[in-house]
């Protein structure tokens, strides 16, 4: 969901730069710094921006600079002196090149900015703004890639620790047998045999993860259908994870021997990752 896209057209006699930061975020949170020129436009940017991006902390930023030395008589000096009194004011340590530099980026600089947008330039700016914006989707997508494969990856990881457990279920019965034997010999009860074998079925039965190791199985292949297959999946994958998580608590809380509640952990451990990365995913 992080990303970042820049552009740049001339506007008349000025250099106009649109640039677009995305961070992770839930929701849509959309903050802009434009002209007062483009302040009109506002509405229709943002909604253009948030149809485009869908997700994400997304910061615009669109200033306007001379676009050669000649236009220095088109700078409002008042305006910029106070932007720089202010930054100082902030931030003391802060370089006279630097506040400078900061200075020429914000609104009203030029002293033109208050004139009416013609419906030419205001066409140069969006296509400015679509420019920035595809940037942006495009680095998301190179990211996505990446994150696709980690995803994928820590899957599998759960999916071969589940299979790990299947050794130790033929095991766990017969350790189930002798533990409860022991315990009615050292307690000298007599014990019929079939009553016994019934009992220890039931018992089994109760501890028995057959049932969520499919389940598992199936929420596992599903995350990954929906990975591939659907766009904006990122809630969705969300959804999907706490369902796997489930059933690895189940299995957990089945589980009664030592090495079987390791690989549970480690099961846990790999879906922590896919929760943290399924936030990144639009």
């Amino acid at each position: 969901m992080t990303g970042f896209g820049r552009a740049q057209v001339e506007l008349d006699d000025k250099k106009l730069t649109v640039e677009i930061k995305s961070l992770n975020g839930k929701q849509m949170d959309l903050s802009t710094r434009i002209p007062s020129l483009l302040r009109e436009k506002e509405l229709e940017v943002r909604s253009y921006l948030t149809g485009r991006l869908m997700r994400g902390k997304v910061d615009l930023l669109i200033y306007a600079e001379a676009a050669d030395a000649d236009n220095s008589h088109d700078i409002n000096a008042a305006t910029v002196a106070s932007y720089r009194e202010k930054l100082q004011a902030i931030e003391p340590s802060l370089s006279p090149t630097d506040s400078l530099a900061i200075a020429m980026r914000l609104p009203d600089v030029f002293r033109g900015e208050r004139e009416e947008l013609s419906e030419e330039a205001w066409q140069t700016v969006q296509g400015a703004i679509r420019q920035a914006a595809d940037a942006l989707v495009a680095y998301r997508e190179s990211e996505g890639a990446v994150l696709h494969r980690e995803l994928a990856s820590y899957i599998g990881n759960i999916r071969a620790l589940a299979a790990q457990v299947e050794p130790f279920e033929k095991s766990r019965v017969e350790q189930i047998k002798e533990r409860l034997r022991k315990h009615l010999s050292e307690a000298e009860v007599k014990v019929d045999e079939n009553r016994f074998e019934q009992e220890i079925i039931f018992y089994l039965e109760k501890l028995d993860i057959t049932e969520e190791k499919v389940r598992l199985n199936l929420h596992l292949d599903y995350f990954l259908k929906t990975m591939d297959s659907e766009e904006n999946c990122g809630k969705k994958l969300g959804f999907i994870a706490q369902e796997i998580g489930r059933e690895i608590n189940t299995m957990g809380s089945k589980s009664n021997q030592a090495d079987m509640q390791k690989l549970v952990v480690r099961m846990k451990d790999e879906l922590e990752k896919i929760k943290e990365q399924s936030l990144n995913v639009l």
